[in-house]
């Protein structure tokens, strides 16, 4: 794969926020309100990663650009039309790393994901597709990589049963081929990814070894309930409705992460949703009401019946606000006539589930999408006034002192290894108690077993250079942190 530029650019290193803010931007939200959200306006502060989304993988591998035109202006800047080439500084590349955020490319989504099993399966394609990961990351200056497989194992875009072993191989690839590229450049790259919030979804991951491979899981908790259902419920619940599948909410999402799979609650971003899902109903809308399986998009065309927050409030005069307060979320319902229901989040149901991420010692939130959140002064001014939800989620981040009494027991052994990159000899941190370490490479084989006496250890001379996972082991516990060998 050939983008045609390489653009390559230093950042500050500290990002803005108090925990990781993952905020995606898709480009063709550019084009969106005369492009009020662009590279220049976008408020940086309030983000320490940007996705920037969505490139699409190709059958043979390679990764291709879903909208060139608006990728060459967002990602290499404004063409000068006088001068040739771009404007400097113009770019959403080089905004985020001034601005200290860095920037992933997003690769896959809902209507690219029907490749993926294809490449996944073939070893050749597989190495094509880490390759092309490593071609992205290199012309535009990218940060790592962020995969959205939606979803392993999923028929409807083409997965099968072997998805879940063929997604270990396609991020150990992956991987290698990053950290390489970066060990090459002296910088050290994030791999992360979205992830379902349904059982079934997670049930097709091989948990123990993809959360190694991954910095950062991207637990996509909305769209959890819509107008496909027979009756009107939220789409983003911070906790079970009293109506609908118990499992469809954030906490359980979590809960089932951490406590069944033994996922590092340290690396769990939650997904945070700043748009709504509208419905319409078989007569006076309300929650749970029988609904006609339709969205309702005469109100809300500009998003087709799924409107973003801003849209929200500039109809809300249509609807009556109401609170639920066994999921922790608001909704609206239709008035004088209107038979539409519509789920959304606020800054109440923001800061409820901030403070939630916080308790629970969460990563931090991803946002689908943060276009959605930046309000005018008044329609159309073009001018930027506020973004409510991201301000809300990052002061919760940075103020909010939990009470001793969290919804779950998580798991808070955690230990750090430096030097790393490393050339053998490590030295850790972390909880007393550790018996042993294993050391295993990215296929998850061990390689080499350390009896643990001191709060050092050297990894084997025979071992090749190349990024690999130390397990350590305590007496009620088992923790995995990624190291780079470079010797």
């Amino acid at each position: 794969m050939a983008f045609g530029y390489i653009i390559l650019f230093g950042f500050q290193a500290t990002a803005q926020t108090c925990k990781e803010v993952v905020g995606y931007y898709p480009n063709w939200q550019w084009y969106d309100r005369e492009k009020l959200v662009n590279p220049q306006s976008i408020d940086y502060s309030k983000y320490s990663i940007l996705n920037y989304c969505f490139f699409k993988p190709e059958v043979d591998g390679t990764i291709s650009s879903h909208d060139p035109w608006a990728d060459e202006n967002l990602l290499l800047g404004e063409p000068d039309w006088q001068n040739g080439g771009y404007i400097p500084g113009t770019s959403i590349v080089y905004q985020a790393h001034s601005n200290g955020v860095k920037i992933l490319p997003s690769i896959g989504g809902w209507t690219l994901s029907g490749n993926f099993p294809g490449i996944a399966a073939d070893p050749v394609k597989r190495a094509t597709f880490a390759q092309s990961c490593v071609d992205l990351i290199q012309t535009y200056g990218f940060d790592g990589i962020d995969l959205d497989w939606e979803y392993p194992g999923f028929a409807p875009h083409n997965g099968t049963p072997q998805d879940k072993a063929n997604f270990n191989l396609l991020l150990a690839e992956i991987r290698t081929a990053i950290d390489n590229y970066g060990t090459s450049i002296g910088q050290t790259m994030l791999l992360t990814a979205a992830v379902g919030a349904g059982e079934d979804k997670m049930n097709n991951i091989d948990w123990p070894v993809v959360s190694n491979y991954l910095d950062i899981i991207n637990v996509m908790s909305y769209d959890f309930f819509g107008s496909w259902d027979a009756t009107a419920n939220h789409n983003a619940p911070l906790f079970a409705p009293q109506q609908g599948d118990p499992q469809f909410n954030l906490a359980w999402a979590i809960d089932q992460l951490v406590n069944h799979y033994n996922v590092d609650s340290g690396k769990i971003t939650a997904g945070v949703a700043f748009y709504g899902r509208s419905a319409e109903t078989n007569g006076s809308p309300d929650l749970f009401a029988s609904t006609t399986g339709q969205l309702d998009v005469t109100t809300f065309p500009e998003d087709q019946g799924t409107p973003l927050y801003y849209n929200i409030l500039l109809k809300s005069s249509q609807f009556d606000e109401h609170w639920d307060d066994t999921a922790k979320v608001p909704y609206m319902t239709g008035k004088t006539g209107l038979n539409t229901f519509l789920s959304y989040d606020n800054e109440a149901s923001i800061e409820a589930k901030a403070q939630f991420i916080v308790e629970n010692e969460l990563r931090g939130a991803i946002i689908w999408e943060i276009t959605g959140d930046y309000i005018e002064t008044s329609p159309g001014s073009g001018i930027v006034s506020a973004t409510p939800l991201a301000s809300k989620l990052n002061n919760v981040f940075c103020n909010y002192v939990p009470n001793s009494n969290s919804q779950f027991e998580l798991k808070t052994e955690k230990f750090e290894i430096f030097p790393n990159p490393t050339t053998g000899q490590c030295f850790f941190t972390g909880e007393a108690g550790v018996k042993s370490i294993q050391i295993l490479n990215v296929q998850g084989q061990i390689v080499q077993t350390i009896e643990v006496t001191q709060t050092y250890f050297e990894l084997a001379s025979t071992l090749p250079n190349g990024s690999y996972m130390v397990k350590f082991i305590t007496p009620t516990n088992e923790i995995f942190e990624r190291i780079i060998l470079n010797r």
